[in-house]
């Protein structure tokens, strides 16, 4: 494969999945909006997202990669799924933590009793629930790619556009009424 074939390989994984993540973390900032527009609060964060998106997109894709270890990969499907879904979580819940920390270091007299302050702000609970969110679509994602391996690349696409086949015997429906 040839320099501008990888290239324009690259682009189109990391458009994809900032799509992906960007569909997301716009549902989450609607969300988000309307649970604030309750309080008549302003909110405004959408280029951040969008930032956010394609960060994790690049980052996720990165780390798809990146073997976990012998014992994982002797496990079933949903361990690996799970384990990277923890594992990204956790290091979404850090990140998120850092950068609070870090926008407040000025208030607090430094990174460190910043970083303490974070932690015990009231602020907490949104930087939860978008680590949460983010978590939400980080498992989406994950078990998404493992269908991808299984199914190949137009499986998942090709299964959910065509129409269901006919069930082989009585529905549930006709069973639960006899």
């Amino acid at each position: 494969m040839n320099l501008s074939a990888k290239l324009r390989d690259e682009i189109r994984s990391v458009g994809l999945a900032t799509l992906f993540f960007g569909a997301w973390f716009f549902v989450l900032l609607v969300l988000k909006w309307l649970v604030l527009a309750e309080y008549r609060i302003e909110f405004h964060g959408l280029s951040m997202a969008l930032i956010g998106a394609l960060i994790v997109a690049k980052v996720v894709l990165l780390l798809e990669n990146v073997p976990l270890g012998a014992w994982i990969r002797d496990r079933p499907a949903v361990v690996d799924v799970a384990a990277r879904t923890g594992l990204y979580g956790l290091g979404v819940l850090v990140v998120l933590l850092l950068e609070k920390a870090f926008e407040a270091r000025h208030e607090y007299g430094g990174f460190a009793s910043s970083l303490v302050q974070v932690i015990h702000h009231q602020d907490i609970p949104h930087v939860l629930a978008a680590a949460i969110g983010v978590t939400g679509a980080l498992l989406v994602f994950n078990a998404s790619f493992v269908v991808r391996r299984r199914l190949g690349k137009r499986g998942l696409l090709g299964l959910l556009l065509s129409p269901l086949p006919e069930q082989q015997g009585k529905s549930i429906e006709a069973n639960g009424s006899q």
